[in-house]
């Protein structure tokens, strides 16, 4: 993938719960639209009211296909919906970023661990 879309949500602290519902419905979306979902985040440690969504393209051209196709999915639609009927998000910002090759996606490698080992290997953990 050579372009993420970093999707930051300021969402109801109140209502973190239907926010996860929401990301899990990208879950099922997302993938059939055409996006590689890397993944929804919600609040941890730190800010209580801040989420993330991040999908990767191959392009911006892949983007603006995908937006086309989720705008014609109904459950897409539904969940836009969802989202202004409960009015958990109360936010939301895009930016795109490409990945520095060779730096995304790298697994730990603490020494003396058997997920080391195992790696060093040859081996999955």
């Amino acid at each position: 993938m050579s372009i993420t879309c970093f999707i930051r949500y300021e969402i109801d602290p109140f209502q973190i719960d239907a926010f996860r519902d929401y990301a899990q419905h990208w879950g099922r979306i997302i993938p059939r639209c055409g996006g590689h979902l890397l993944g929804y985040f919600l609040p941890h440690e730190g800010s209580n009211y801040e989420a993330w969504g991040l999908i990767a393209f191959d392009s911006l051209a892949a983007y603006e296909a995908y937006r086309e196709r989720l705008q014609a999915d109904p459950e897409g639609r539904a969940n836009f919906e969802r989202a202004q009927r409960g009015r958990f998000i109360l936010r939301e910002e895009r930016r795109f970023a490409l990945a520095v090759q060779g730096t995304l996606g790298l697994p730990a490698q603490v020494h003396g661990t058997a997920a080391a080992a195992s790696t060093a290997e040859g081996t999955a953990p």
